[in-house]
């Protein structure tokens, strides 16, 4: 099993931009279970998929490079988290770019 860590760029715009960060962290949970991929969790008594993000974007503006890293259990090609990511993402949010980096 190797772990990997995947920074990544996207798009908040249109009526996405008016939804908070702490549902824009809820709805990439979402996404990253919908899209069926090996996301590692956080160890502890409530577990969470391990992500973070550079900085949280005030309500009702937009914004097209908003970062995020993702903590990924098994190998995961960045051009294919992408595609899975955006088949499940809602209108007004997509990845655009995403690179592996080293843990």
């Amino acid at each position: 099993m190797s772990r990997q860590k995947i920074r990544v760029t996207f798009l908040k715009t249109g009526d996405m931009r008016y939804i908070s960060h702490l549902d824009v962290l809820r709805l990439f949970d979402r996404a990253l279970r919908r899209a069926g991929l090996p996301i590692e969790f956080t160890k502890g008594f409530n577990p969470r998929p391990r992500m973070s993000f550079k900085r949280a974007l005030k309500l009702g503006l937009e914004s097209a490079s908003e970062e995020a890293v993702f903590y990924m259990a098994e190998a995961v090609l960045p051009v294919a988290f992408v595609e899975s990511m955006n088949s499940t993402l809602p209108e007004g949010i997509r990845m655009s770019t995403a690179e592996e980096e080293k843990l």
